[in-house]
């Protein structure tokens, strides 16, 4: 898999997407704290809404971002919206009111939308070889599941000595590198045949969905993980600091946890397969989410519980 790092020019693209995914983590673990700081117990609510605009934003435009990547430089496209993105982040900390956090979250993702399928474009054209294709595939799946992980540290080790705002910072410098590797990445040309009608590449995805029996329902399974990850996305902070009464470095600790899950199960799966058939691997998967997400509402008595006990055990015998 490390031999398809040979490459100058993917080598290049992956570094990019590594930094950008290490600030996006960030930016994750700032925002819930934001939220946070904004309105309070309410957070959940602001963020649910974030999310909400995320995948609207996302939804409607990447089929359009897309198609518009198909007829535009391909550096030039990669890095404007590099540089939009982190101007948006730059933007955040300064924020005193709920509406201008659903703005800039609907124009970041409007340029993730863009950046997405335009990225991932370009690896078939670096890597002809099916079997080159296919490692570069995963070593860029393996970041993204050591970002999880990787970023929730990185903010918790932050936030022992500066403040939350800082790790905007630290986004922006993640997708201001990402322009600069693409900047400096030797981009081939596209591959023969170009564009076709516009709003036909518009509606190309969603029309090869709706006619493939197994797509629909990998769609459905994708729900079901998206609704899961939504939860963490939006209560983690809640249930910290609201439920728990801990401070902004156990939110950070708790989507290492999430992280964590991701890595083990990332691991795991190969060996998984060996002894079992995809589809009950996949229904088991989201089974484990339901109950998953079952299991928390039982946060906040659970802790209760403990601290009683705690304070059970600490007071005198007769007093």
């Amino acid at each position: 898999m490390l031999l398809t790092l040979g490459n100058p020019t993917f080598r290049h693209l992956f570094a990019a997407q590594i930094v950008a995914l290490v600030g996006t983590g960030l930016a994750t673990v700032a925002l819930g704290l934001l939220a946070w700081q904004l309105a309070g117990d309410n957070a959940g609510a602001i963020l649910g809404t974030a999310l909400a605009i995320k995948m609207v934003a996302y939804v409607t435009l990447a089929p359009v971002a897309a198609a518009l990547a198909e007829r535009l430089p391909r550096r030039a496209f990669l890095v404007a919206l590099d540089l939009i993105r982190a101007t948006v982040i730059a933007a955040l900390p300064v924020v005193d009111q709920v509406w201008q956090v659903y703005v800039l979250i609907f124009l970041l993702q409007a340029a993730s939308a863009g950046f997405t399928p335009a990225f991932q474009a370009v690896i078939p054209d670096i890597m002809r070889d099916e079997a080159d294709y296919t490692n570069a595939l995963s070593l860029l799946r393996l970041a993204e599941d050591l970002e999880q992980l990787a970023s929730p540290v990185i903010a918790a080790a932050l936030l022992t000595v500066v403040g939350f705002p800082v790790l905007f910072a630290g986004t922006v410098a993640g997708f201001l590198g990402s322009a600069i590797l693409v900047l400096t990445a030797r981009l081939p040309g596209r591959a023969s045949g170009g564009p076709g009608h516009f709003w036909a590449d518009v509606t190309k995805g969603l029309r090869i969905y709706t006619r493939t029996p197994r797509l629909r329902g990998l769609m459905v399974m994708e729900g079901a993980v998206a609704a899961a990850g939504a939860m963490v996305y939006v209560n983690t902070v809640v249930l910290v600091q609201a439920r728990l009464g801990l401070g902004q470095e156990a939110v950070a600790i708790a989507f290492v946890g999430f992280g964590g899950g991701s890595m083990l199960a990332a691991f795991l799966l190969p060996r998984l397969l060996r002894i079992a058939a995809d589809r009950p691997v996949m229904i088991g998967g989201a089974g484990l989410m339901v109950a998953g997400v079952a299991l928390v509402p039982l946060v906040g008595s659970l802790a209760a519980r403990s601290s009683r006990r705690s304070l059970r055990c600490r007071t005198p015998v007769g007093s």
